[in-house]
């Protein structure tokens, strides 16, 4: 097993990994910008090295610092979270080469899941159902539109090597998709220095299913079942629930062993995420493969109740997972709802800021993954999340009534947050009978007066 990890990360993802890595008994080294000097990861941690400004071009993307800490640091392993540098192949190969352990899959997987087109293959080849579409990036603005005659509108263009909803854009006519073309090639060279897009076809108001895969050195790769992630804004998630209020027993044993076959034909090791489009029909389709740790993966752990960091740790030792698939089950209902620092009533405006007041839920089947503290200043510098809140229960409603008891608790004065949507999205009545899809958020604000209470503000 490591003796130290380095990680390669900032907020709750690596308060979550330092908190794993206590537990196994390794030391960890926090590396961070000059914005994050009193961050709860840096005071956590058994060692801490600062690895420049807060821009994360300078700091958290900087691949020579990370390394040059790490072999300050002399350590074992990086553990990258998700974000920043989780899915850069380059880094896992430079990784490889200085032989630090990379905790995550093989750089040539990384690459090979992180290009779209390429994953979409890969998806094909396992007898996974695709999304019809491009075979690769579309070149010019004629070939998108001759495809886009074929397959149909509405279509989606998205980048190639994109995330986050950034180089995305939908089309219902020639018009929109010549102008999303372009527009999404500048957005994706801006944000990943590849402007390369492909084009499917839309599938209009899907669920989002996600199926959490763990994967060991051996050639064994298990599913932990799925996870739904429809409650999302401009493709950015907002809740998630496992399992999928969706999903009988027959088509949850159709998508898990079809995620399986997509893991098991790369050769797929550590923890990864294939993502799934479900139409109204029942009719699901490979969407992309996140090669990395998800942001809801507490969702999964208290749903089936194995702590995913830890087997992530564990795998990248060396060591073969411990169990068969038929050793793994539903447990119980887990919600999780990501507490931002925005606005709701305002555009989701970002709010940066100093917490005044922090006041932490707690009780049966409450947890809280959370970087912040009272006092602690939220820079405007990186991701808005301040917090995730998970609850669990026998079933459902259960875990529903006790998100809403918690979201009621949790007290955060200085800055604007999300409590107040989510508190409203637990009480809304086609929400709780599990009736949603991905348009969900846009028709729930188009009839919403979000209120905005004293407490949150």
């Amino acid at each position: 097993m490591f003796e130290k990890i380095l990680i390669a990360n900032r907020g709750e993802i690596a308060v979550r990994i330092i908190r794993a890595c206590r537990e196994m008994g390794i030391k960890t080294l926090a590396v961070f910008s000059e914005a994050d000097a009193t961050s709860m990861h840096v005071q956590l941690a058994d060692e801490a090295i600062c690895i420049g400004p807060a821009v994360s071009a300078n700091s958290y993307l900087k691949i020579d610092r990370i390394i040059s800490a790490a072999e300050v640091g002399d350590v074992d392993a990086i553990h990258p979270g998700f974000g920043f540098l989780a899915e850069n192949a380059h880094f896992a190969e430079v990784c490889e080469n200085c032989n630090i352990k990379f905790i995550g899959p093989r750089s040539s997987v990384i690459k090979m899941m992180g290009d779209k087109s390429v994953a979409k293959e890969a998806a094909r080849k396992a007898g996974a159902p695709v999304v019809p579409g491009s075979d690769g990036p579309v070149a010019n603005e004629q070939d998108a539109v001759k495809l886009a005659k074929k397959i149909g509108y509405p279509v989606i263009i998205k980048a190639v090597a994109g995330g986050g909803g950034r180089g995305m854009r939908i089309a219902h006519n020639d018009v929109s998709l010549v102008k999303g073309f372009h527009t999404a090639r500048t957005e994706a060279e801006r944000a990943f220095s590849n402007a390369a897009v492909y084009i499917e076809k839309y599938i209009e108001l899907p669920r989002h299913i996600e199926v959490q895969i763990i994967g060991d050195q051996r050639g064994k790769v298990l599913h932990l079942f799925e996870r739904e992630c429809s409650i999302q804004r401009r493709h950015q998630k907002l809740v998630e629930e496992s399992p999928s209020p969706a999903l009988d027993e027959s088509l949850r044993k159709h998508i898990t062993k079809a995620a399986v076959r997509i893991a098991e034909k790369v050769e797929y090791t550590n923890a990864g995420t294939i993502e799934f489009l479900l139409d109204a029909k029942g009719n699901f389709y490979f969407m992309e493969m996140n090669t990395r740790i998800q942001v809801e993966h507490p969702v999964t752990e208290e749903a089936v109740g194995i702590d995913i960091v830890k087997e992530q740790i564990r795998i990248a030792a060396g060591e073969p997972l411990p169990y068969e698939q038929r050793d793994i089950r539903i447990m119980r209902h887990a919600i999780e709802c990501r507490i931002n620092a925005e606005d709701p009533a305002n555009d989701f405006r970002p709010s940066p800021g100093k917490i005044e007041f922090y006041y932490c839920p707690g009780g049966p089947g409450v947890r809280v993954d959370s970087h912040c503290y009272a006092g602690y200043t939220i820079p405007p510098t990186y991701d808005s999340m301040i917090a995730k809140v998970i609850t669990y229960g026998t079933d459902r409603r259960a875990a529903i009534d006790r998100m809403s008891r918690a979201l009621s608790e949790f007290a955060i004065q200085g800055v604007k947050t999300t409590i107040p949507l989510q508190r409203a999205i637990m009480q809304d009545p086609d929400f709780r009978r599990g009736r949603y899809s991905t348009g969900f958020i846009d028709h729930f604000l188009g009839l919403k007066q979000i209120e905005m209470p004293d407490s949150a503000a």
